[in-house]
Order: C-alpha cells, then structure tokens, then sequence
C-alpha cells in the first residue's frame, strides 16, 4: 500500500476541518470582540450581547422573507437598527447606573438580555427558520479540500472589521478619545472629552459587530432563539485571549472555533459542546491572565 496516498485524505480532512474551525472561530471573536468594547466604555460586561445577536438574526429574517427586501439591504437596515437599539440602551439605562457597584451593571444587562428575548419571542415565535444569502449553496474548492462561500466570507469579514477598528482606533480622534476613557474617564472628562455620549458611541459600535455576527450567523445555525448562547463561547474566547484586550478576543475565538471542530471529530459525542467550557475553566484556573491578558494581582 502507498504510504503517501493513506497520508493524503487525512491531511486533507485536518485542513477541511481547520478552516471551519477557523469560521465558526471568527464568529466567537467578533462577538467577543463586541463584548471588549462595551466593557472598555462602561467596565460592565453586557450578558445582553448574545441577546442582541439573536435579535439581529430575527430582524434580517423579517425583512429578508417578510418585506422582501434584498440580503444587502436587510444587511445594512439591520446593523443600524441595532446599533441605534444599542446607543438607545447605554444611553437610556446603563447611564443611570453609572457610579453603582459593577454587579448592579451586570444584573441589569441579564435583565435586558431576558427582555429582549421575551420580545423576540412574542413577535416571531418560538420556531425555527432560515433564510438565504447569496453565498447560500456556493463553494469554493482548493484541491481536495471544499468550502462554502459564506464560510470565507465569514472569516473576511472578521479580519476586515478587526482591521477596520483597529484603524479606527489608533488613528482616528475618536478613536483616541475611546482609548483615553478606557484609561482613566474622570481624566478623560476633565480634558474635555464627551464621555457619556462616546461611551453610547461605543455601545452602538459593539451593537452593530453584534448584529452582522446575527446576521452572518445565522444562515448557519438556523435563525432561532437559542442563539443567543452563542455569548456563553464568546467569553470562554474572551477569557483565553485575555480578558479586555481586542486582539486576545479574535484569537480567543479562533481557538476556540479549532479546539469545537477537532474535538466533535476525534473525541466522543457530546465532547464537543463541552470544550469551549473546560476551556474556560482550565484558563481561569491555570493562567487566568489569558493570552494577552494584563496582570492584576492582588495581595492578601
């Protein structure tokens, strides 16, 4: 028997594998990414983030096989609508809380997130659906190895807005002033910036990233209220890549996305769901610092 030939399929099943991991992953970063940047404005952890994907991926169903309307235009309506539903949220609730301790920040996002998750439900129902984009059915092949389109442009869109706000960031003045208010708000505030209107800014820019990961997702998974869970891998990836830092959470979730594919592959049923968890778990007990996480210690 040819070695080289039993060699070849499985090399090309591993490259099969990793390059959905690498799609399923780049979902988890965006919407970990999300998550960074509302913390970074308000130092709260917005538990109603999966809830926002959720809603973004009924919103894109209602206008795609509703109203009709093209893939694109439900696309652009849905990522502002939510990102004004997000804006509306900071600067409508969480601003009220501003000066509470943390847990009350977190208590009243899961608060949000049940509320608009009750919404949902009483308008669309509790069913599953499904609707197409226009990669929907196309793949793209590269010898032995066959990918779907809307898998690639899943992973492009991710690098594309990682870019996009990494040069938002770094050479924009709002972007500065981001980073600034992050560093230090009462210092921010007293230099003159707006910090309670740059802080709903923010929340609308994590709105919008959530919404295109609903949007990009779901034709994927199925639009469906159980979608929302897709927050609980976003922080095992928010964790591993290094709680607070933009870059950890794309890599969290490409990790994360990997260890998903191979382990439903070469460990036992059930395994699968399971890692992003015990990955959670082993880096908080083994390296809580994550990836490109920043030392915090504290002596007692």
């Amino acid at each position: 028997m040819n070695r080289t030939h039993a060699i070849e399929p499985q090399l090309a099943q591993f490259a099969q594998l990793a390059l959905q991991g690498l799609a399923a992953g780049a979902i988890y970063g965006l919407v970990a990414l999300g998550l960074v940047l509302g913390y970074k404005a308000t130092e709260v952890i917005n538990f109603a983030h999966g809830d926002i994907v959720m809603l973004s991926a009924f919103l894109g169903w209602g206008m795609i096989e509703l109203l009709h309307a093209p893939f694109w235009l439900a696309l652009v309506a849905g990522t502002v609508l939510v990102a004004l539903l997000a804006y509306g949220l900071e600067a409508g609730i969480m601003r009220r809380i501003v000066g509470q301790p943390q847990f009350a920040g977190v208590l009243l996002t899961i608060g949000i997130g049940f509320m608009i998750r009750g919404a949902v439900s009483m308008s669309f129902g509790p069913d599953s659906r499904n609707y197409a984009t226009p990669w929907t059915g196309q793949s793209t092949h590269f010898g032995a190895l066959v990918l779907s389109d809307l898998s690639i442009v899943i992973v492009a869109a991710a690098l594309g807005i990682t870019l996009l706000l990494y040069l938002f960031l770094r050479y924009t003045a709002l972007g500065v002033a981001v980073h600034a208010a992050a560093q230090n708000q009462l210092a921010a505030y007293l230099c003159g910036v707006p910090v309670k209107r740059l802080n709903s800014i923010v929340w609308a820019l994590s709105g919008a990233i959530a919404a295109l990961c609903g949007l990009l997702l779901a034709p994927i998974t199925l639009v469906d209220l159980g979608l929302w869970m897709v927050i609980l891998k976003a922080l095992a990836a928010l964790v591993l890549g290094g709680f607070g830092s933009a870059p950890g959470a794309i890599v969290g979730g490409l990790i994360i996305g990997l260890i998903e594919q191979f382990a439903g592959v070469y460990f036992a049923d059930g395994v699968k769901d399971m890692m992003p968890y015990l990955v959670l778990i082993g880096v908080l007990v083994l390296y809580p610092r994550g990836l490109f996480g920043e030392a915090h210690g504290r002596r007692v």
